[in-house]
């Protein structure tokens, strides 16, 4: 799959965009019981994320990524430095109500159902009944657990529980979306159905933060990104700057002939040593491959209990301007190599076709089935004499 396009109202295309979070010597220090320093977990960090943009946080585990958005947050308070985000302090309780945060871990109650957990949060962002239950029902549509509204969120699998928890996390439509470790847990299918949304809110013009340590999420849908290591950015630019190779060219063509192929290959061979050259097919990475196959058997797919795959962003996610929705159900718009057509002999009457034969058999009433019996026999005369000595017998009348 190539890589997802920049979006185009992102700050690498928009330097003029508002700036959402601005983020100057940030410094969290950790300290022990006697307040002595214990673990420095962010060391003087700056950087600035735009209005429109998708900017990741990368890092390996411990890096200072978690605790960055939870100082993003206000939930921590940071050692020194300044953090503004929309203008006002992170604590602001106004710019909360602006923001969506799905958790690493989800912390929802296990005893409601899906329904239910999607009104609970509603109702604090004061969402009055009906618009809770509009965007309630889309949302579930869209992360694609519509059939399992009723099952409480305690049984659901890990899959499932982000995918309650992405929901959630859009219910007061934010204009500032924290999306940390969000296709954790998730399928193959529900992580590209994810991606699919960033991109779909960051055209909208909200801003994602992704943190993340799966670099193949990242690389798909952010702008930006820093690279954490040790509490301090190591790294920080587009994808485009950070990830091209200046020194090396590639060239793609459709399959050559031989001949063809080997005139180019004499010509770059006088400019560049033979070692170098290196000709071989393009490949698809995994999730592509994955994808197609699960598309090419969904035909004879079943009806499941579990997540099922998301349909459309939900409505009110959208844009005012857009008519057809941002992404339609994902694997029904996975395109399917063309077969070529194959050539049938005409069935002629006499000769039914084998479908033809099991649809006329299935076709026919079936009759009602009935119990084997026995051939009839002549009945015996019955001896009255015997029947009366009998019955006397049993009421103890002499005989």
């Amino acid at each position: 799959m190539p890589v997802a396009e920049l979006n185009p109202q992102s700050a690498t295309r928009n330097p003029q965009s508002e700036v959402v979070v601005s983020v100057r010597g940030l410094t969290k220090v950790f300290k022990d019981f006697w307040t002595r320093p214990k673990a420095r977990a962010v060391d003087n960090v700056d950087f600035e994320v735009r209005r429109g943009e998708v900017f990741g946080l990368l890092g390996p585990n411990g890096s200072g990524k978690s605790t960055t958005v939870k100082l993003l947050l206000g939930l921590l308070y940071p050692t020194k430095g300044h953090i503004e985000v929309f203008g006002h302090s992170p604590r602001h309780v106004k710019t909360k109500a602006r923001i969506g945060y799905l958790p690493e871990e989800s912390y929802l109650y296990r005893y409601l159902n899906s329904r239910e957990t999607l009104s609970f949060f509603g109702n604090l962002f004061h969402l009055n009944k009906d618009e809770r239950a509009n965007r309630t029902d889309q949302l579930l549509e869209m992360v694609g657990l519509n059939q399992t509204r009723t099952r409480t969120v305690g049984e659901f699998s890990k899959g499932m529980q982000r995918r309650i928890g992405l929901a959630q996390a859009l219910i007061n439509d934010p204009d500032l979306v924290i999306l940390d470790e969000p296709t954790a847990g998730l399928d193959p299918i529900g992580c590209r159905e994810i991606k699919d949304l960033i991109l779909a809110l960051a055209r909208r013009g909200k801003t994602v933060i992704l943190s993340s340590h799966l670099l193949s999420d990242v690389e798909d849908v952010c702008d930006r990104v820093v690279i954490y290591y040790g509490g301090k950015i190591q790294a920080m630019g587009t994808l485009k700057d950070l990830l091209a190779t200046p020194d090396t060219l590639r060239i793609t063509t459709p399959v050559l002939p031989r001949e063809t192929l080997e005139r180019v290959l004499e010509v770059i061979r006088h400019d560049v040593a033979s070692d170098k050259v290196r000709v071989d097919n393009p490949t698809q990475n995994l999730e592509s491959y994955f994808l197609e196959v699960v598309n090419k058997a969904k035909a004879a797919s079943a009806e499941t209990s579990g997540a099922q795959s998301g349909a459309k962003v939900a409505a009110y996610l959208r844009g005012p301007g857009e008519e057809k929705p941002a992404t339609d159900k994902f694997l029904e718009k996975l395109s399917l190599p063309q077969a070529a057509p194959v050539a049938s002999a005409p069935v002629t009457p006499s000769q039914p076709s084998v479908n033809e034969k099991k649809l006329d058999a299935l076709s026919q009433p079936m009759a009602p089935a009935t119990a084997p019996t026995k051939p009839a026999q002549a009945e015996k005369p019955v001896d009255l004499a015997k029947a009366d000595e009998k019955l006397s017998s049993l009421l103890g009348k002499p005989k």
